[in-house]
């Protein structure tokens, strides 16, 4: 097997399935990008750069529950390379941000299959967001996957 690491910030949409429902979809998008994060005695710099290339296409299905938490299920198809099927472990978490107007939560999801350069892949995804009440997400994505020798 061999190991990839890497991170993208994906935008997109969360609605619910019918108004008022506690399923949800959601739909979001990552370019191509560079992630740079600079250190500093003043503090850290983060940026995020979109760079020519394929995009990363994200469609789950959320399920939430009166106590905060969710389980989610869903695909990521890293363009033409191929996509990755994914199920929450365990249950994710949403809480209200100290931003007005967002909610703030984070989530790991078990990496159950995939197809292209993804087939056989296993591994983890952590999924830390910001919804806001408008349906707009923000999702910063950390993967993990161990895809098998070719």
């Amino acid at each position: 097997m061999r190991e990839l690491v890497f991170a993208l910030e994906f935008r997109g949409i969360a609605s619910p399935v019918t108004p008022g429902a506690t399923k949800r979809r959601a739909s979001s998008q990552a370019p191509s990008q560079t992630l740079t994060t600079m250190l500093g005695a003043d503090g850290v710099r983060a940026r995020v750069e979109a760079i020519a290339g394929e995009r990363a296409v994200l469609d789950s299905r959320v399920e939430r529950f009166d106590d905060g938490s969710f389980v989610e299920d869903g695909t990521i198809t890293y363009g033409r390379a191929g996509a990755v099927s994914f199920v929450t472990v365990g249950r994710g978490t949403v809480a209200p941000s100290p931003v007005a107007g967002w909610t703030r939560g984070a989530v790991i999801w078990n990496v159950t299959g995939g197809d292209g350069v993804f087939a056989g892949a296993q591994g983890l995804i952590t999924s830390n967001f910001a919804v806001s009440v408008d349906g707009d997400v923000v999702d910063h994505h950390v993967a993990r996957l161990y895809l098998p020798e070719r």
